[in-house]
């Protein structure tokens, strides 16, 4: 079987990673990609991004010894729709770019499935390495008590984090499969195992 790679996206709280944790422990050699982890590698010392960023930025986002002053970028970064832009223009391409570099690897270790884990899959453009997708959305409120008791939040925070995000309607529209991640685990395991034999089953024919 040749390796398959599937995005994995949705909305924060919704249960992304109950869902990849559910993959890789199916029987078929996987690797997953998490899109988070590799753009802290974007604001690693000396990195290129990091470099592009302190130019538009300001030079003060990089610490004495090197590293990103992360709180100052933020309030910088996001402090407009226009500043975040800015920001996604030069983080996204160097992610995907990076992103590509795994798969590369992945591919030539024989690994069945590659699992990009993006919450931006589709803002990144990352879809486009993908050959299905899977979105996990939840109702908000089921949502909102996950977030507050997985990140310490306040209500009102955790509602900014939430109204930062797309619609439900904006992955669902967009994916190959959708899986309820307000689901029993039990349930959300049994679709998660259909969805990638399916596709497994569809690419080996």
């Amino acid at each position: 079987m040749k390796t398959e790679i599937i995005g994995l996206t949705g909305q924060t709280g919704a249960g992304k990673s109950t869902v990849a944790r559910f993959v890789t422990a199916l029987p078929f050699k996987t690797a997953v990609i998490d899109a988070d982890s590799v753009a802290r590698e974007a604001l690693a010392v000396g990195s290129d991004c990091l470099k592009r960023l302190a130019k538009l930025f300001g030079y003060d986002i990089i610490n004495s010894d090197g590293s990103c002053n992360r709180k100052l970028l933020a309030s910088r970064a996001f402090s407009s729709k226009e500043q975040t832009q800015l920001l996604n223009a030069v983080t996204h391409p160097w992610i995907i770019e990076r992103v590509k570099e795994y798969i590369l690897l992945y591919r030539s270790e024989k690994c069945d499935i590659i699992l990009f884990d993006a919450p931006l899959l589709f803002e990144s453009g990352g879809d486009s390495l993908c050959h299905k997708i899977i979105a996990v959305t939840a109702p908000d409120e089921i949502r909102l008590d996950r977030i507050i008791r997985r990140d310490g939040l306040s209500e009102s925070e955790a509602r900014l984090r939430m109204n930062a995000q797309h619609d439900e309607a904006y992955y669902s529209q967009r994916a190959d499969f959708i899986i309820d991640g307000s689901k029993s685990p039990e349930a959300v395991k049994k679709q998660v195992g259909n969805i990638i034999k399916e596709v497994c089953d569809e690419k080996a024919n």
